[in-house]
């Protein structure tokens, strides 16, 4: 069997969820109406998708303040995914319980991508190269 280099992202418990995330979303999505394949569907899938991206993209910064940036744009796509999760309950296509147990993961995701854009070192704009 074959070994592959784990790179950083992968190690992280919030890209971790993240993962489960995505993957939760699309099994719910496709229970969705047809006539919402191009629009909502899209919309939530391409919104979960960036959420890990970005973590995954941020590790690969050099500068904190870069991988910060990631965080940021990452958390963004979760409150977006939050919004879109609401609009499907008020359009009837999830059920209350549904949307309370998304809520329950993406508020552990939230609070730890909260940790990891708030860490000391990224505070302080240090940067991981030795000068």
């Amino acid at each position: 069997m074959l070994k592959h280099k784990i790179y950083s992202f992968e190690s992280l418990a919030v890209w971790q969820e993240s993962r489960t995330l995505s993957r939760d979303i699309y099994k719910l999505t496709k229970l969705y109406p047809e006539e919402e394949k191009y629009g909502l569907v899209s919309q939530m899938r391409r919104a979960c998708i960036s959420i890990g991206s970005n973590l995954a993209e941020g590790t690969s910064r050099v500068s904190f303040l870069d991988q910060a940036r990631f965080t940021e744009i990452s958390f963004g796509s979760l409150m977006e995914l939050l919004n879109q999760l609401i609009l499907s309950l008020d359009l009837e296509y999830i059920k209350e319980e549904t949307l309370s147990s998304m809520r329950v993961m993406i508020e552990s995701i939230g609070y730890k991508m909260n940790s990891l854009r708030n860490s000391p070192l990224v505070r302080y704009g240090k940067s991981r190269r030795k000068k």
